[in-house]
C-alpha cells in the first residue's frame, strides 16, 4: 500500500474512533480490552497518536518517553484526542518522503515514514473495533488488502521480536490462509520466537486457519476468538494464540 492510502486509512480509523466512542460514551466498558473503559481507550490512543507524531515532525533517531495523557474526561476527553489524531494525520501528510527518524519493527516497509503511516493506521483501526466493542456493534469492514497487511505487520514485525510469548516446547507449524487474497504464512514455532516465512511452504502443518482475511486481522489481533471450523488439526496452537500473542 502506499503511503497516502494509509494515511487516508489513518484519517478516517480515527474519525470513525472518536465517532463511536462519544456514541458509547466515555465510562463504557470495552468487553474487547476487559480492562479499559473508553476513557482508557482514548488516552491510549490519544497518547499513542502524540507519540509517533513526533518522532517524525521532529526527526528523532532515539526512542522517546511515552507521553502521560492528561486527566481530562468526557468532551474535553474527546476533544484532545480528535485534535491529537489530526496532528498526526497532518505530520504524515506533510513529512518529506527522505526522512531519517527512529522506528521499532525488524521488518518494516521502505521508509520511516511509510513504517509510522501502516503502523498509525493498524494500530487506530484496532483501536477502533474496540470503540465499537464498547458500543456492542459489529466491527466495520476493512478492504482485503489492508487486512492482509495488517496481518502481515503483526506476524512478520511484532512477532519476530525477542518479545513475543507465542513459544512452544516442541517444533511445532501454524500456517495462517488468507481464503479471499490468497495470501498465507506459515509461523515456525518453538522455544524461541516465532519465525515466520511468507507463503505456504509445502510443509505439513500442525494447524492451519483458513478464514477472510479481514476476519484473520480481528482475530489473530485478539479481537474476536481464534476457533471455529476455520481452525484445522491441532486447535491447542490456536488457544496458544490468544493465551499469549496479546502485543
Amino acid at each position: 500500500m502506499k503511503i497516502t492510502e494509509y494515511v487516508e486509512t489513518l484519517a478516517r480509523e480515527g474519525e470513525l474512533l472518536a465517532d463511536q466512542a462519544e456514541q458509547a460514551g466515555v465510562d463504557a466498558p470495552v468487553p474487547t480490552c476487559p480492562e479499559w473503559r473508553v476513557a482508557d481507550l482514548l488516552r491510549h490512543t490519544g497518547s499513542v497518536h502524540r507519540w509517533a507524531a513526533g518522532y517524525v515532525r521532529d526527526g528523532l533517531v532515539e526512542p522517546a518517553p511515552f507521553p502521560q495523557p492528561p486527566e481530562l474526561a468526557g468532551a474535553e476527553l474527546l476533544a484532545w484526542f480528535r485534535a491529537g489524531h489530526a496532528e498526526l494525520v497532518r505530520t504524515l501528510a506533510e513529512a518529506p518522503a527522505e526522512l531519517v527518524c527512529w522506528t521499532f519493527l525488524p521488518t518494516a516497509p521502505p521508509s520511516p515514514v511509510a513504517f509510522w503511516a501502516r503502523r498509525q493506521a493498524h494500530e487506530t483501526t484496532v483501536h477502533r473495533f474496540d470503540a465499537e466493542s464498547a458500543r456492542g456493534v459489529a466491527f466495520s469492514a476493512v478492504t482485503p488488502e489492508f487486512a492482509e497487511d495488517g496481518v502481515d505487520e503483526l506476524l512478520t514485525g511484532f512477532h519476530a521480536r525477542p518479545r513475543s510469548r507465542v513459544r512452544t516446547e516442541e517444533p511445532r507449524v501454524l500456517r495462517i490462509r488468507a481464503a479471499d487474497t490468497g495470501a498465507a504464512w506459515t509461523l515456525h514455532l518453538s522455544k524461541e520466537p516465532v519465525r515466520t516465512v511468507r507463503g505456504d511452504t509445502g510443509e505439513e502443518a500442525d494447524c492451519e486457519i483458513v478464514e477472510e482475511a479481514s476476519w484473520l486481522y480481528a482475530a489473530l489481533w485478539n479481537r474476536v476468538p481464534l476457533a471455529g471450523p476455520c481452525v484445522r488439526g491441532d486447535a491447542s496452537l490456536a488457544r496458544l494464540w490468544q493465551e499469549t500473542a496479546g502485543i
